[in-house]
This record gives C-alpha cells, sequence and structure tokens, in this order.
C-alpha cells in the first residue's frame, strides 16, 4: 500500500489509561440475571491544528488499550487520520454486527453472508457561519442502518435475529434513548463548568 493510502488509524498500547479526573472502575463478574457492567474509558490529546490522539481502555480483562490518532480534512486539518464522526458511525455499526454475529454464532443460525450498510447525517455551521457572527453549532438529523443477510433459514428467524440483536446493541441503545450526561470544564486547574442532564430519578 502506497504512502499516500495509509492512515494511522492507531496502535496497541502497553499500558493502561490514567485519567485525572475519575476513577477507572473495576470490572465485577455477576451472576445470573444481572447484566455485565463495563466501563469503556478514553484519555485523548490535542496536537497539531486538527489532529488528536487519544487511547481507549475497556475495564474488562483481556481487552488491549489502544491508542487511536483522529484527524479533520484541509483546510481546518491536515488529513492524516479518520475524523471522529468516522469513528463514531463504525463503532454504532460495528457494534451492531457483534451483536449480530454472536447471536447467530450462539443460535446457530446458518448464513451465507452479513453486511451492513449504514448511513448519519449531520449538519455543523462549523467553517462558513462563524465569519458571520454565528456561535458554532451542529446536531445530528438521522441514522439509517440496513442490515443484509443471505441465509438458508427462515424469514422469522433471521427477523428474530435482527430484533435480538438491536436490543442487545449497546450503541443502538445510546442512540435511541436519553441516557445520563455530564460534562465538566477545569480551567487551570478549578472547575469553571459542570453541567449534567437526563438524570436517573
Amino acid at each position: 500500500m502506497s504512502e499516500d493510502n495509509y492512515f494511522n488509524v492507531g496502535n496497541r498500547s502497553d499500558k493502561a489509561i490514567a485519567p485525572t479526573q475519575f476513577d477507572v472502575g473495576q470490572f465485577a463478574k455477576v451472576k445470573h440475571p444481572e447484566p455485565y457492567c463495563f466501563e469503556v474509558n478514553l484519555v485523548a490529546e490535542a496536537g497539531n491544528m486538527q489532529s488528536k490522539s487519544g487511547t481507549v481502555s475497556v475495564n474488562i480483562p483481556g481487552f488491549s488499550p489502544v491508542t487511536l490518532y483522529c484527524d479533520e480534512q484541509p483546510p481546518v486539518g491536515e488529513d492524516t487520520a479518520p475524523p471522529p464522526l468516522a469513528f463514531f458511525a463504525a463503532g454504532i455499526g460495528f457494534c451492531l454486527m457483534t451483536h449480530l454475529t454472536d447471536i447467530l454464532t450462539a443460535r446457530k443460525i446458518k448464513i451465507d453472508s452479513l453486511k451492513l450498510e449504514q448511513r448519519i447525517k449531520f449538519r455543523t455551521n462549523l467553517g462558513h457561519m462563524r465569519d458571520h457572527g454565528y456561535m458554532t453549532e451542529g446536531g445530528c438529523d438521522m441514522v439509517e442502518t440496513h442490515v443484509i443477510i443471505d441465509s438458508p433459514e427462515p424469514e422469522e428467524k433471521i427477523i428474530d435475529l435482527l430484533s435480538e440483536a438491536e436490543g442487545g446493541c449497546m450503541a443502538h441503545y445510546a442512540l435511541r434513548n436519553p441516557i445520563p450526561w455530564s460534562t465538566r470544564l477545569v480551567y487551570n486547574g478549578n472547575e469553571a463548568v459542570n453541567r449534567s442532564g437526563n438524570e436517573v430519578k
């Protein structure tokens, strides 16, 4: 592969992340029917222009930390790595595919092929409206997923497979449900902003 076609997307990290603003939770095994609870944690840092790097760690034993690289296209970035929304979109699709393949293996469902096509529509005024005095704003208008399966199994069995996978996919759950969120700003060592929403009542 030529250098022009190569993205340095990531590398396996040889050490766990060390966040300063929260403690990484300990993974604990549970008994049926309690669900496994785990964390996916990120420590990231800005680089030149729009380049970023961050180490992602899953607190389940056996998952290696990975350092990922991210950038934007010119003129704001240098196109040295995928943009953040590429990781976001891939994560949604890959998570659903993980559940599809896990369930069909566990249920011994026969398939000839499994593919996923996905379209996500975003909007932003980044890069053109600020010149006219507007604040930067963005949004997401649609997530469209197409699961394409060829299989000798009955149609109803494949429909049930998709339904179970959608119900088990944590990324799709986050898309479809208001989940608690919080954002803090630590400015020169002191908390300047602490916002949150969708708290569980």
